[in-house]
């Protein structure tokens, strides 16, 4: 086995010593009948193949078959001059019966062959491949966008995507190498003619120095012989140029080269009957009458057939209807229960578009919006380590044209409205807001804006207002949607597309934490847990190791959760600190100590006791704080102990779920710490 793996490269060595050690004549027939045979099989495999990508090894083997054949030049013609003329029985063979006597006939036809290969095959072959390597290139971004578009509308899955992609590289590589190895066949032909100038003048010259004969007698022998060998070689060299002509010429197909010729021929009868009427004007200058209305026949029968057989199929279909007839109602097609499963699949997340807005996602129409969406995803995951599932974009008749909408798991969350032609102006103050324009509220954060036209765009930039393009306003909205939504897009499937990735650095703590220690379903809480409160989950590897220090006996998954956060401390603490500082608002001891009394303890956890008095004066305190600093914070955030955070944090998140909760475990200690306020009951 090990052998007839390693039998291409054997040969290939076998092939370099043909040119040096001399074979005889015996070996040298056997040598070229495989050459011709080989050079048959390549013919007919290019025939049947559906597309160019099924045999890629074609370049190669277009190397390796033009060298095989220049070792048998060298071989036949060591022999052929070292040997008076002799090289064998099959180059004899060809040669006696191409000359039939006749020494310029047969030089004649051996010179037409060469140059037909050479001027219109091979031409042909080199000049396809060579446009078909610069398109195909130049189609290669155009294609890359196009996979990623269906990849983010969720046409196809991520194995899919990465299929299409190594298809467009292997596409790219393979033509590129066509371009330079059908040279090889271009360079075959030229050294034909030296080899038979060579074989013919040099033998002819021998032959009168060894004597051989009379000068007719040698002239015979050596235009056997050259004529011969260089049809042996040039007629296996003439299959692989076609070959070669095949593999460029051929488009993508559903079938072989076969099935296509007679399916398209086949599929217009009327040209077939036209033609056939127009052979039989031939008769009348003087054609053969016989030959030409054999054809005409012949053309004019095949037509009919193939029309009546057009005909009588629609026929055949309506009266015997299969179990691939076309649905013609939408109760029919239902009647199939496997259909109405098809009702029950849920998107993760989707978009529907109202008909003025579907330019902007139309890649046909130039739209970038996939694109966005696509650069956005790579910098989620970056940012947030989650990896989002595809955006299924649709358009939708019961949105007003301007509008769209965002859903998650099937249920809508967003709306917004956008102006195709118009820009969103943001006036950097309020109070000198003079540029005219359409009212309107900022989708995603809910400012305050207006609609502009092009006309005044340049007006507004001088004027110091921010201007954001409709694709850009969505994609924001999407953006904050998404962020919001983190947590219900992470499944359980994600969660171990995420241990999948940590196993190729740690396999180890993957191994040892789960599900030894944790379960599945509890990793999945926590790390939701985390991205609630906008907790990027990026380093995995330490929450893994974290629970594997507290998860054999802490069963309390907020309490796990905030383990976790203490050991992301360096993550939370950059994401919320700005220039090394970190502002924030602080709880006071009174409130925390309340909060702690009224912790109760359950098997399966703890939840906040609170009379709704004392939670009134506590989120009244709250609101305060975050009314005086709301002009120089853009997010609120509270400094508690660790053990009060979390139920602080589900107390404020019912009044206000923006406001960021952090203990001070949670803060690195390189940060610098400016309290800006104080919560204090009254």
């Amino acid at each position: 086995m090990k052998l007839f793996n390693n039998i291409v490269s054997a040969f290939v060595v076998a092939v370099i010593f043909l040119i040096i050690i001399p074979l005889p004549t015996w070996l040298l027939d056997f040598m070229f009948i495989t050459n011709l045979t080989v050079s048959l099989v390549l013919l007919l495999l290019t025939m049947y193949i559906k597309e160019s990508l099924e045999i890629s090894i074609y370049p190669s083997l277009l190397l390796i078959t033009t060298l095989f054949r220049l070792a048998l030049n060298i071989s036949s013609t060591r022999n052929i001059l070292g040997n008076n003329g002799y090289a064998g029985e099959v180059v004899k063979t060809f040669g006696e019966f191409v000359i039939q006597g006749n020494v310029v006939i047969g030089l004649v036809i051996f010179l037409i062959i060469v140059l037909v290969q050479f001027i219109v095959i091979t031409k042909g072959s080199e000049r396809v491949a060579e446009v078909s390597a610069r398109f195909t290139l130049d189609a290669m971004p155009g294609k890359q966008m196009a996979i990623d578009a269906d990849l983010s509308s969720g046409l196809i899955d991520e194995q899919t995507a990465r299929v299409r992609r190594s298809n467009i590289q292997r596409e790219a590589d393979f033509f590129g190498a066509m371009d330079g190895a059908s040279k090889f066949v271009k360079g075959d032909a030229i050294i034909s003619l030296v080899v038979t100038f060579i074989n013919l003048i040099g033998g002819i010259a021998i032959g009168f120095i060894n004597g051989v004969g009379t000068f007719q007698e040698i002239v015979q022998i050596y235009s056997v012989a050259t004529v011969g060998d260089g049809l042996m070689s040039q007629i296996p060299a003439l299959l692989i140029s076609v070959a070669t002509g095949m593999i460029v010429t051929r488009s993508a197909s559903e079938a072989n080269l076969n099935e296509d010729v007679i399916h398209q021929f086949s599929g217009q009868p009327m040209v077939l009957i036209m033609a056939g009427l127009a052979m039989t004007t031939f008769c009348f200058i003087g054609f053969p009458v016989p030959q030409v209305l054999t054809m005409s026949v012949f053309l004019i029968t095949l037509g009919v057939v193939l029309m009546r057989k057009s005909k009588s199929a629609p026929v055949a279909a309506q009266e015997a209807p299969t179990v691939t007839e076309e649905v013609t109602s939408e109760a029919d097609y239902y009647k199939n229960i496997d259909n109405v499963y098809g009702l029950l699949n849920v998107d993760q997340v989707s978009m529907e578009f109202g008909y003025s807005l579907i330019p902007l996602v139309d890649e046909a129409s130039g739209g970038s919006f996939v694109d966005r969406v696509v650069m956005f995803r790579k910098q989620f995951a970056q940012e947030m380590g989650l990896v989002f599932p595809s955006v299924r974009l649709k358009d939708s008749g019961q949105l007003n044209p301007n509008q769209y909408s965002i859903s998650i798991k099937g249920e809508q969350v967003a709306q917004g409205e956008v102006l195709v032609d118009h820009y969103l102006a943001l006036a950097s103050d309020p109070a000198h807001d003079t540029i005219e324009g359409i009212e309107t509220i900022e989708p995603a954060f809910g400012i305050a804006a207006k609609w502009i036209s092009e006309d005044r765009r340049v007006k507004a930039e001088l004027a110091g207002y921010t201007l954001i393009d409709p694709t850009s306003v969505i994609i924001t909205h999407l953006s904050e949607v998404i962020k919001a939504h983190a947590h219900e897009l992470l499944n359980r499937q994600e969660v171990n597309n995420i241990l999948a990735n940590l196993r190729k650095t740690n396999e180890s703590i993957v191994n040892d934490t789960i599900p030894n220690i944790i379960a599945i379903g509890t990793l999945q809480k926590i790390l939701c847990n985390l991205l609630r409160e906008g907790v990027p989950i990026r380093d995995s590897e330490t929450v893994l190791e974290t629970l594997a220090d507290y998860g054999a006996t802490v069963k309390d998954m907020d309490m796990l959760t905030e383990y976790v956060r203490q050991s992301l401390k360096r993550t939370i603490t950059h994401r919320f600190a700005e220039a090394g500082q970190l502002k924030v608002i602080s709880l006071d001891a009174n409130i925390e100590n309340q909060i702690m009394g009224a912790v109760k303890k359950v098997d399966n956890g703890s939840y906040l006791a609170l009379d709704p008095q004392t939670i009134q004066g506590i989120v009244s305190a709250t609101n305060r704080e975050i009314e005086k600093i709301k002009d120089l914070v853009t997010v609120p955030i509270v400094l508690t102990s660790p053990i009060v955070r979390i139920y602080f944090k589900k107390l404020v998140d019912q009044f206000y779920p923006n406001t960021v909760v952090l203990s001070f475990n949670e803060i690195d200690p390189d940060i610098k710490i400016q309290a800006l306020g104080n919560i204090t009951l009254e």
